[in-house]
C-alpha cells in the first residue's frame, strides 16, 4: 500500500526498455568509486565532487584558451516552478537531479531528455519554517540513487526505473523537521541531517544501511539532561535549542570520520533564556561514521545572536603548517572568519576574517572569538556586519590542488538586527526563530564577489565583484578555470590563478545552485541550475 503514496508516471519502465537504456542507467557505483572519483572525471558521483567536498574537476578540455567559445549545448526544464537549487549527479552519461520540492529525475546528458521521474505524495499541512520548499541533490551508491524529501523521509529509488525500494521516516515535520540537502553515500551508510532549527527543535544526524534503510545511529546536536554539554543551555533552552544539520558535510575514509556543520541556536534573536555557549550549535562536528560518537567539536559562534549557521561545506585537504605536514579541514565560516582546524584532533590552527565583520576584535589562541561591546540584537537594531545571509551561505566553495586556492563567494553586507522573543513556540510559523529579525544594509557598499584565499592562511590572492549577489557556489577544473553565477542571471568562467573574466552567458534567471560538470562520448560540459531550468554547456 506504501506505493499509493508515490506519483508513477506513465511509459516509464516502457520507455526505458524501447530506448535501450535501462542496463546503463545508475551502473553499479561502488564506494571504492567514490573514494577515488578523481580517476573517473567524467563522472559527478557525490555532493561536493568528492568526499573532501573539494568540487574540483580533473577535466581540461575546457580551459583558459578556449572558455570563451563555451555554447548552450541543451536546457531542461522544471515541470513546475520553485526554488531550484540541484546539484546533480552525474554516472556514465545519465544525470540525476531533484526538482523542487523533492521530485527526482533521471535524464540522458546527450540530449537533456527526461528518461524518468519520481515524485513523494507530501502532506497538505507541510511546514517549511525557516527554510525553502527545495532540494539540493541525490547520493548513488551501487544501482540505488537516494533522496530525502521536504517532509523529511529518506527514499531508496531504483536507478533504473525510479522504483521506490524503501522510505524511512527520519523525524516528524509536523514538529518542524524538514530536509534540503542531499544526502551522503559511503561505505554501506547513507548519512542525512535536517532542517528546521527555526521552528523550536534540536538537530540531528543520522546514519542509514544503503540496502535496508534501517537506522544505525544518531547524534543529537544539542545535549539533554544527563549529556555533557547541556550545562551550556540556560534552563530547559536546550528543548528548543536548534543546532540543525541542514546542508551535506565531508568525509574522511582514512580517519573514519564525518566532518558535519550544525545550525544556529534557537531563538535566533534572543540568547536571554539561554545564557551560556549553546553547544553544539554553530559547529563543526568530527563524528565516527561506524558509532555516530562524536569525536571532537569546535564552536566558531558561541552563543550566536545572528543567525550565522556553520552549515557551510567543510573542505579537507592534506598541507605543511610551519613546515609540518598536517592533515586539515578549512572553512569559510557564515561569521566572516575563515579556520583552519586539524581535522584528526580539532585543533585550531588559525583563523582570519575574510570579509568586513564588526562583532568580534579576533580570535584568541583557541579560536574562540573575542567579542567587541554590545553586539547582541536590541529593540532599536543593532548594526553589525556580516548580515544573517553571512559572509556565505549554504553555496559550496571549491578547492583547486593545483593553485592551492579555496574559491568562495563571499558577500559584503551589514544589517540592523532586532531583538525577539527569549523563547520558542515549537512548530508555529508566525513566530520563526523566535520572532525578531534584521534590516540589511543595500546600495553601493553591499556587494558580493567571487575571492579565491590562500587555502593556508586565509589570504585573499583576488576578487571578481559580482553584478547584484550571489547564491551559486563555485567550480574548479584542472583546466584552470572558476565557474560561479549571480542572481542576475549570468553564469561565467574566471581564470583559476588571476581572476581574469574569460566567458559569460547570461540565462535570463538567477542561479542558485552549484556548478558540475561531466563529460560523456570525450565531450567535457558545464551545468547549472537557474530559477526552472538546468542549462548545460559544452564546446562546439
Amino acid at each position: 500500500m506504501k506505493s499509493l503514496q508515490y506519483v508513477a508516471y506513465a511509459g516509464v519502465l516502457a520507455a526505458l526498455l524501447l530506448a535501450g537504456w535501462s542496463s546503463a542507467l545508475a551502473q553499479n557505483v561502488t564506494y571504492d568509486d567514490i573514494l577515488h572519483s578523481s580517476a573517473q572525471p567524467q563522472n559527478w558521483i557525490t555532493y561536493g565532487g568528492n568526499y573532501s567536498s573539494h568540487r574540483f574537476s580533473e577535466l581540461k578540455q575546457i580551459d583558459t584558451q578556449n572558455a570563451a567559445s563555451l555554447k548552450m549545448e541543451w536546457v531542461y526544464q522544471l515541470r513546475r516552478t520553485g526554488i531550484f537549487e540541484t546539484s546533480p549527479i552525474v554516472v556514465d552519461g545519465y544525470l540525476y537531479m531533484t526538482e523542487p520540492p523533492s521530485t527526482v529525475t533521471a535524464l540522458d546528458v546527450r540530449t537533456g531528455k527526461a528518461i524518468w521521474r519520481w515524485t513523494p505524495e507530501l502532506p497538505k499541512n507541510l511546514l517549511t519554517i525557516g527554510l525553502f520548499p527545495t532540494n539540493r541533490g541525490v547520493a548513488v551508491l551501487g544501482d540505488t540513487v537516494y533522496v530525502t524529501t521536504i517532509d523529511s523521509y529518506l527514499v531508496a529509488l531504483d536507478g533504473k526505473t525510479g522504483a521506490v525500494r524503501w522510505r524511512v521516516h527520519v523525524a516528524e515535520n509536523k514538529e518542524g523537521y524538514a530536509i534540503t540537502s542531499a544526502p551522503l553515500a559511503i561505505n554501506g551508510k547513507i548519512i542525512t541531517g535536517t532542517g528546521g532549527g527555526e521552528a523550536g527543535l534540536r538537530g540531528l544526524l543520522d546514519a542509514y544501511d544503503a540496502k535496508t534503510g534501517k537506522r544505525l545511529w544518531r547524534l543529537w546536536t544539542v545535549p539533554t539532561q544527563g549529556e555533557p554539554g547541556v550545562e551550556t543551555w540556560g534552563g530547559d533552552s536546550w528543548k528548543w535549542g536548534g543546532a540543525t544539520t541542514w546542508n551535506t558535510g565531508s568525509y574522511d575514509p582514512e580517519l573514519n570520520l564525518l566532518y558535519w556543520g550544525t545550525g544556529n541556536p534557537a531563538p535566533d534573536w534572543n540568547g536571554d533564556a539561554r545564557q551560556g555557549d549553546n553547544l553544539y550549535s554553530c559547529s563543526l562536528l568530527a563524528v565516527d561514521a561506524d558509532t555516530g560518537k562524536m569525536k571532537w567539536y569546535f564552536q566558531f559562534s558561541p552563543h550566536d545572536t545572528h543567525d550565522w549557521d556553520a552549515a557551510e561545506p567543510p573542505i579537507l585537504l592534506d598541507a605543511a603548517i610551519n613546515g609540518q605536514p598536517r592533515k586539515l579541514v578549512v572553512m569559510a565560516n557564515r561569521n566572516g572568519f575563515y579556520y583552519v582546524l586539524d581535522r584528526t584532533t580539532g585543533e585550531f590552527l588559525s583563523g582570519v576574517p575574510f570579509i568586513k565583520q564588526t562583532w568580534a576584535k579576533g580570535l584568541d589562541a583557541k579560536g574562540r572569538p573575542i567579542l567587541m561591546p554590545d553586539i547582541d540584537p536590541s529593540p532599536q537594531g543593532t548594526l553589525i556586519y556580516p548580515s544573517i545571509t553571512g559572509a556565505i551561505n549554504f553555496s559550496s566553495p571549491s578547492y583547486s590542488p593545483l593553485t592551492g586556492l579555496v574559491y568562495v563567494t563571499a558577500r559584503e553586507q551589514g544589517a540592523y538586527y532586532f531583538k525577539g522573543r527569549p523563547k520558542m513556540e515549537p512548530a508555529n510559523p508566525e513566530l520563526a526563530g523566535g520572532g525578531g529579525g534584521q534590516r540589511v544594509l543595500t546600495g553601493d557598499p553591499a556587494y558580493t564577489a567571487v575571492r579565491a584565499l590562500d587555502a593556508t592562511t586565509g589570504k585573499m590572492k583576488w576578487q571578481f565583484k559580482l553584478v547584484g549577489d550571489s547564491w551559486t557556489g563555485t567550480l574548479a577544473t584542472a583546466g584552470g578555470l572558476v565557474f560561479s553565477a549571480d542572481v542576475a542571471g549570468n553564469f561565467f568562467a574566471l581564470d583559476a590563478a588571476t581572476g581574469k573574466p574569460l566567458w559569460n552567458v547570461h540565462v535570463g534567471a538567477a542561479a542558485r545552485a552549484n556548478p558540475v560538470t561531466f563529460a560523456v562520448d570525450g565531450k567535457q560540459y558545464v551545468a547549472v541550475a537557474a530559477t526552472n531550468s538546468l542549462f548545460v554547456f559544452g564546446l562546439p
